[in-house]
């Protein structure tokens, strides 16, 4: 499976939605699809946390920085 960025990734788990949503769809495929889409999902999800942390860490060197009364 190809590298996706966050924003392809949420584009190919709609894809997938869509697809598991036709009538048409037999078991085996709709299982593989699923299972693709966990996979994705999960990706996503630690993508997600990675952006999270660098944001929290910083806006926490932010805060030591700053001192009360200090204008920017």
């Amino acid at each position: 499976m190809e590298e996706l960025n966050f924003e392809e990734s949420i584009k190919k788990l709609e894809d997938i939605a869509n697809e598991l949503e036709k009538e048409d769809i037999n078991l085996e495929t709709s299982v593989k699809k699923f299972e693709e889409g966990m996979k994705i999902s999960y990706k996503c999800n630690k993508m997600l946390e990675e952006a999270e942390k660098k944001i929290t860490i910083l806006i926490d060197g932010e805060e030591k920085d700053f001192k009360p009364g200090e204008e920017e």
